[in-house]
């Protein structure tokens, strides 16, 4: 019952409840950073306007890609556990349209899977990245997998901007997707940024899972063993009917919190 209830919590949670927790997250970022761009208050460095530094998960930029449907708030942080709210801005890399190269990472497939589509993209296609700095128009240069040649360097006065995402069939990735597009104008100047490649943590790489929220896994296998002792105890003192009725959705429940802190272990970008 304990493993059926878990592997059917897996299921939902990746399939289901993930996108829904997604659009919710979604939502809120939207509202968040819009307020932000009304007030002039958007981060356009690592910082946010009060010169601290910014949380994992906090906003920075709308990413548009008309011909995919795509409509997503981007976040900073590139973790399993923050790519969950949206796609990501990976910390050591400047933001869209500055001078220099940023870095963009988002799933192919789980929560919401807002990259699934972004391999189609062809040489020339626009897309548009809404930063504090505004509205920047990018251009695609071209997809390229494991192997394949990089694009020369960006200029001083040019700025590229490369997403990332799964690739291979949903849920089965077989390697990394890249992106590569050029912003169209005059890079604008690139903020200050503290983070290092070297310095980012594991998490933060493309493909990586995220092992810092064990202790919560722990917690949640917990909670579910507690939730089935009680269902036996229930079982043998009040009767099948009313176990069913009390435990059933408490086992549901806990499965689920279980599934959810399976799933950051899973890739970033799966």
């Amino acid at each position: 019952m304990v493993v059926s209830a878990m592997l059917l919590a897996f299921v939902l949670n990746v399939t289901v409840f993930s996108q829904v927790q997604h659009l919710v997250s979604q939502q809120q970022l939207s509202n968040e950073f819009r307020e932000e761009l009304a007030a002039g208050t958007a981060p356009v460095s690592e910082g946010d306007f009060n010169d601290h530094l910014l949380a994992d998960g906090a906003p920075v930029a709308i990413l548009t890609i008309p011909s995919l449907g795509v409509n997503e708030v981007l976040v900073e942080g590139t973790s399993s556990g923050v790519l969950k709210s949206g796609p990501g801005h990976r910390r050591d890399t400047v933001l869209p349209g500055q001078a220099g190269v940023s870095v963009i990472m988002g799933r192919a497939a789980a929560f919401g899977g807002p990259f699934a589509g972004i391999q189609e993209l062809a040489p020339g296609d626009r897309f548009h990245v809404r930063t504090g700095q505004g509205d920047q128009v990018f251009q695609v240069i071209g997809v390229r997998y494991a192997g394949d040649p990089l694009p020369p360097a960006p200029t001083a006065k040019q700025s590229r901007l490369i997403l990332e995402t799964a690739r291979g069939a949903s849920f089965m990735p077989s390697g990394v997707a890249h992106v590569d597009a050029q912003l169209v104008d005059v890079a604008k100047p690139a903020g200050l940024r503290q983070a290092r490649f070297a310095g980012l943590p594991p998490q933060a790489l493309a493909m990586a899972s995220d092992t810092s929220t064990l202790w919560a896994l722990v917690f949640a296998l917990q909670f579910l063993v507690a939730v089935e002792i009680g269902a036996v105890w229930a079982y043998r003192r009040i009767g099948a009917q009313k176990t069913w009725i009390v435990f059933l959705p408490l086992t549901l429940l806990a499965g689920l919190y279980v599934a959810d802190q399976v799933t950051i272990l899973l890739p970033n970008l799966l």
